[in-house]
């Protein structure tokens, strides 16, 4: 009897913590994304990473790191000024843990990148073609610059905010200098200008080698006339030659006449 009760606690213990696992996984689908979730934790925080907002350079950003807020908060993140509808994409690779609302960030996305750090979205418009447990790319798309929480009436902007798993935030100011990843739209037309360069380069190496063959053939050609005529040329002096000959046994000696 006695037995039988560590077996009875160690099996009920076992059901609790299975039952709060997937009450977690149900909340968090992300965390079924083990084998990413492990190799970004494998992975070093990159040092340098591209601005997430398209068409914005590094140089156009400007440093707000620790600017005062709204009650007596500081900025943990930098302010992204774009026009409404700027496509925002994420900065690393990763899986997106929310899609959703936040009071002072209104639309949100946060994705876990590399060295499990925090990509923080925040003041969308609306969001991109993903959903909590989506495994992005650097250059994926996430949402559109808007000024939605908190920044309602103020100019459209993206707040992106980086943080440690277990820390707080850092500046992500100068880590904002990396190329950008080529847009969809930049990759579609880099296809279509090689399609265009290789199709022209096709054409004129078709050209080429027609226009030699061309050649070679006139070349053929006006040869084999020069040989041909001068081949008849030939044949006509012999003919002509020959006929202006006469054999000795044709020709007719005049016999003198005698005079007594």
């Amino acid at each position: 009897m006695t037995s039988m009760r560590p077996r009875k606690v160690l099996a009920i213990a076992t059901g609790i913590l299975g039952f709060a696992t997937l009450i977690v996984v149900w909340n968090q689908p992300a965390w079924l994304r083990i084998g990413t979730l492990i190799s970004l934790l494998k992975e070093s925080a990159p040092p340098k990473l591209p601005v997430p907002v398209e068409e914005v350079a590094s140089t156009d950003l400007v440093d707000t790191w620790g600017a005062p807020r709204s009650g007596n908060r500081r900025h943990e993140g930098i302010d992204i000024f774009a026009p409404l509808g700027r496509p925002v994409i994420s900065t690393t690779n990763g899986v997106v843990f929310k899609v959703g609302e936040d009071d002072l960030g209104g639309h949100v996305v946060r994705v876990l990148g590399p060295g499990w750090q925090w990509h923080y979205y925040a003041h969308l418009d609306r969001f991109g073609d993903i959903r909590p447990g989506s495994i992005v790319k650097q250059g994926t798309v996430l949402g559109y610059v808007g000024n939605t929480g908190n920044a309602i009436g103020t100019p459209y902007h993206l707040h992106y905010g980086v943080y440690r798993f277990l820390g707080g935030a850092q500046n992500p100011y100068p880590l904002l200098g990396a190329d950008p990843p080529a847009s969809n739209m930049e990759k579609t037309a880099r296809r279509a200008a090689k399609k265009v360069h290789m199709r022209k380069a096709a054409k004129k190496t078709y050209t080429t080698q027609r226009n030699a063959k061309k050649a070679h053939t006139r070349r053929v050609a006006k040869k084999s006339h020069s040989t041909g005529r001068d081949a008849k040329k030939v044949d006509t002096t012999r003919v002509f030659s020959a006929r202006r000959q006469v054999p000795a046994k044709q020709i007719k000696t005049r016999v003198q006449p005698i005079v007594d």
